[in-house]
């Protein structure tokens, strides 16, 4: 796992911190992915929450979010049940 910087550790567990992204029930969509990209271009912290319905194994879950950082190149800083926080430097 790649060294967080303490404030993007702050910045990602800041109550005030929205989710920006939401994982529908079409699931893990190039749309998806571009859309992950382009916030991360622009703000390179990005909150993203995953619907319930997608799984309900933590494994699982945990999983699909390790494969979306990978994919779109980025850094999973956190993922409590259906929510991940993505940085790229």
């Amino acid at each position: 796992m790649k060294n967080i910087p303490a404030n993007i550790r702050r910045m990602a567990h800041d109550r005030e911190f929205r989710v920006t992204l939401r994982i529908g029930r079409s699931g893990l969509t190039d749309a998806m992915y571009g859309e992950l990209d382009a916030q991360l271009r622009s703000r390179k912290v990005v909150k993203v929450k995953m619907n319930k319905g997608l799984t309900d194994e933590r494994d699982e879950r945990r999983q699909i979010f390790e494969e979306i950082a990978e994919r779109v190149g980025a850094v999973l800083v956190d993922a409590r049940g259906n929510v991940a926080i993505y940085w790229r430097s």
